[in-house]
């Protein structure tokens, strides 16, 4: 697990903002979705993987705990895989021009549509009612990427929380473009991967000082059930 390390002065930086350090730690469940990034094969699997980052297995009893809270709460678990697909070699291709043919074939096999890295990780609690999302860029809310934010959206869900891997590609892409699309967003700050801990550091902090904001599991956990139980009580 990733040693977190977000230094005090993104935080005194964060509450001289917006006054206090985390500003949304007043989410509506019943509004939240649990985001799960990229937690497949392709890049969690020894000998399958393209983009190896066994940090993402260590994550995986986090993102299950948040799944559980999520569902108890009202919310959302919505699952996103990214898809290879011919047709990004040609609207994408300066993501393929900078990369060695090499691995560009290694990723084409590895997240083709059906193959084993495309799959989930065999030990997430993906269950058959939650909501899975394709995407083809690193970003799920980048034009053309995915229909993640119509979904959101038609379920009247205006919080989401991002987990997955790996922290400063597609986690942070997508985090970013959530709350460019108007969507309150939170990172998971134990329920991300990225390759090394001074990578899902600096991701965060940059994340934090800006797009919105950071929290542990046990923190959101802590959120969804207080403020479930409130609503709950509001409305009797």
């Amino acid at each position: 697990m990733h040693k977190i390390a977000i230094p005090q002065s993104v935080v005194d930086r964060v509450i001289a903002r917006r006054g206090r350090e985390h500003i949304h730690d007043d989410l509506d469940p019943a509004r939240t979705a649990l985001v799960v990034v990229d937690m497949q094969n392709a890049f969690m699997m020894p000998g399958v993987a393209h983009a190896l980052c066994l940090e993402a297995q260590e994550i995986v009893p986090n993102i299950n705990r948040l799944a559980e809270a999520v569902r108890e709460t009202g919310g959302a678990v919505i699952w996103v895989q990214t898809a290879y697909t011919d047709e990004t070699r040609k609207s994408w291709s300066v993501y393929y021009h900078i990369s060695k043919p090499e691995q560009n074939a290694k990723r084409a096999e590895a997240l083709a549509r059906g193959s084993k890295g495309y799959e989930l990780w065999e030990t997430l609690d993906a269950r058959p009612d939650d909501i899975y999302v394709e995407k083809n860029r690193f970003s799920a809310f980048i034009q053309g990427s995915s229909n993640l934010a119509d979904i959101l959206r038609a379920k009247n869900i205006d919080t989401i929380l991002v987990t997955g891997t790996v922290t400063n590609v597609c986690c942070e892409s997508t985090a970013r473009d959530a709350m460019m699309c108007n969507f309150k967003t939170v990172m998971v700050s134990d329920g991300n991967a990225a390759a090394t801990d001074d990578d899902h550091n600096a991701s965060l902090a940059a994340f934090y000082l800006t797009f919105g904001d950071v929290m542990s599991t046990d923190m959101l956990i802590g959120c969804l059930r207080n403020n479930g139980r409130k609503g709950l009580a509001a409305a009797e």
